[in-house]
């Protein structure tokens, strides 16, 4: 699959950029620029978001802790202000994995590390280099058919290729808005045309980007012998409502974690940071509390090797 999604790749159209946020700090690299931007005081949260999305998607979450930590957020590759760097042949994770490891270096961590969607994969992947220090891991219904295939889950790994294969080729057909296939999958029929216009409108601009995003998911297939390793407070979390092929895959990331807690919102999809901020933010505080509560006790969370 890994290699039809290259190829894919290669052969999509350009679309033009999606607006950018015009709030915030920007980290220069030689490789390209990186979104960043930080509120609030208190232990530092890092919010990584998924998909067709920037920084801005963790604002309702944010909300709800008011003044209780410093939040720090940023935009993954092709995403909002930071700039892709990924090409169609290389879909390592690892591209993904040193944008949020800058922006820990930049925040002066340890930290505690919260990713969304395609934004927890990613932050399993951190977890697993050990480069930075972390405090904490939440991984937000993260999209895993790399380790579904590892765990031999075929049915649900079938759901997520079929999903795509659709998806994929109907944009290679022309229709615009064919990522509203994929959004449709994780949020339910009628989602995507539940979306204001500009929000469509952004994932629409987002395809070539989360084609590049599928690429890397079907390639990171994780040992469960390494998660199992992972010495980190982990909360893996889940809708009540999401698509069944995602539930089992974060079933099965929380399984291999050693210090993981299972955390389902009732109700909830996968858009569940919009939808169901309240309850988003509510377990993960408890999960950064626990760990700084370690902490204070005279743990220090997981520190590069």
């Amino acid at each position: 699959m890994i290699g039809e999604v290259q190829s894919f790749m290669a052969r999509s159209a350009r679309l033009a950029d999606a607006p950018a946020p015009s709030a915030g700090t920007m980290i220069e690299c030689e490789s390209g620029s990186i979104e960043y931007d930080e509120s609030g005081q208190g232990p530092t949260v890092v919010l990584v978001p998924g998909s067709c999305s920037t920084g801005a998607a963790w604002r309702p979450v944010i909300a709800e802790w008011g003044s209780r930590f410093r939040c720090v957020t940023t935009s993954l590759l092709g995403y909002g202000r930071t700039a892709e760097r990924r090409k169609a042949a290389d879909p390592d994770i690892r591209h993904e994995a040193e944008i949020v490891e800058s922006v820990i270096r930049w925040a002066g961590g340890p930290v505690h590390l919260v990713g969304h969607s395609f934004g927890g994969l990613v932050g399993i992947a951190v977890a697993l280099r050990n480069q930075v220090p972390l405090l904490s891991l939440s991984v937000l219904e993260a999209p895993a058919p790399g380790f579904l295939g590892r765990m031999g889950e075929e049915a649900h790994l079938r759901a997520i290729r079929d999903m795509t294969d659709a998806y994929f080729g109907a944009y290679e057909a022309g229709k615009k808005d064919a990522i509203g296939t994929m959004i449709d999958f994780y949020g339910g029929a009628g989602t995507f045309a539940s979306w204001p216009q500009r929000v469509r409108d952004y994932a629409i601009a987002s395809t070539p980007a989360n084609i590049r995003d599928w690429a890397v998911g079907y390639d990171f297939a994780p040992e469960p012998d390494a998660l199992a390793a992972l010495d980190v407070p982990t909360l893996v979390l889940w809708g009540e409502a999401s698509h069944p092929a995602v539930r089992r895959g974060n079933e099965l990331l929380s399984r291999a974690v050693a210090r993981s807690r299972i955390v389902t919102i009732r109700g909830a999809a996968h858009f569940m940071i919009a939808t169901h901020p309240r309850e988003v933010a509510s377990a993960v505080a408890y999960n950064v509390a626990l760990a700084e509560g370690s902490r204070a006790a005279g743990g220090e969370g997981a520190r590069p090797a």
